[in-house]
């Protein structure tokens, strides 16, 4: 099974039932089940797996147990393949509505029709941007503690973030990890109160407050943390097995905003429970979205996918029904 989904010729003047634009967890299941809808289908992203592509083992997937990331990808790539579904390696940079069909504009590979959209373009974790960070990427370093916790039983760990979701990856991580480093630039926390109470009584979790990871430092997996305070300019090594890094991410603000799809105060794409974005016809599923922001997960990212695929399959329906 390769990483990559098999490259695809298609013609630039055929029309499709949908296109999916990305190629994470949520593209890849909205591809699946527009393929069992019999709908023809076009998918085109960047990256192969999405935010996957960060992970290193997954745990968190029912059915797949301990499983690479790597071979998770090769997995959704071969399942998506058994229906002989098109994708194109290449960034959407737009698209209009001419009529009663969308034409989707890439970068490279030119001009694609398409009856109806669905949007699963992710998000980005927004980065510490120090030494280290990329090159023990799923070796020691992790941006989801509800994913990775269980990897770090008996093993101490850096969390960094002062949000909620920080806030819950420490409380949670302080069940597995031995001793757990809560590191924050500020003496005070975004996070619900309620959750600096709850972090606070756990005795192994210690705060570092006013303070800034510095470097990663390891050699095959990570090995140490840097930390330096804000205020007084200490610095001090932390010598830990792991750091999870909460501070956030980035919505798709300027995709949205390029195409017109209406968004939440933070940035991300308002969808209703069948994942209808405020553009008829066009549908989003996955972090993308407005939904479950608390709850950014692989299985959650699918379920989207597969309700925006059988969305888009009753809108053309309906559609159809209503020409006849």
């Amino acid at each position: 099974m390769s990483l990559l989904p098999k490259s695809a010729k298609v013609d630039p003047n055929e029309i499709f039932d949908v296109i999916i634009i990305g190629l994470g967890p949520a593209a890849y299941s909205a591809a699946l089940y527009a393929g069992r809808y019999v709908m023809k289908a076009l998918v085109i992203g960047e990256t192969p797996g999405g935010q996957l592509t960060e992970a290193g083992e997954v745990d968190d997937y029912l059915g797949l147990i301990k499983v690479n990331a790597q071979d998770m990808i090769r997995i959704f790539n071969s399942h998506i393949e058994e229906y002989n579904l098109p994708v194109i390696l290449d960034t959407v940079e737009k698209y209009e509505k001419h009529g009663d069909l969308f034409v989707v504009k890439t970068k490279r590979k030119g001009e694609f029709k398409s009856k109806t959209i669905i949007v699963a373009v992710g998000v980005k974790r927004r980065k510490l941007n120090v030494p280290g960070e990329d090159q023990f990427t799923g070796r020691g370093v992790s941006y989801c503690s509800v994913c990775d916790a269980p990897l770090f039983k008996n093993r101490e760990v850096v969390i960094v973030g002062g949000g909620d979701s920080a806030l819950e990856g420490a409380e949670l991580l302080s069940r597995y990890a031995t001793k757990v480093y809560l590191v924050h630039r500020r003496d005070v926390f975004k996070g619900q109160p309620y959750y600096v109470e709850i972090v606070k009584q756990k005795k192994n979790v210690e705060f570092i407050l006013n303070s800034t990871v510095t470097e990663i430092i390891g050699e095959k997996l990570v090995k140490a943390v840097k930390v330096k305070n804000l205020k007084t300019g200490e610095e001090k090594t932390l010598n830990v097995n792991g750091i999870f890094i909460e501070i956030g991410f980035e919505p798709p603000v300027e995709f949205a905003k390029v195409n017109g799809i209406e968004t939440d105060s933070n940035g991300y794409i308002k969808v209703d429970e069948w994942m209808r974005t405020s553009t008829e016809g066009v549908f989003a599923a996955g972090d993308c979205t407005s939904t479950w922001l608390g709850f950014r997960q692989i299985i959650t990212a699918v379920a989207q996918g597969s309700v925006a695929a059988r969305s888009a399959y009753t809108f053309l329906n309906e559609r159809q029904g209503k020409t006849n």
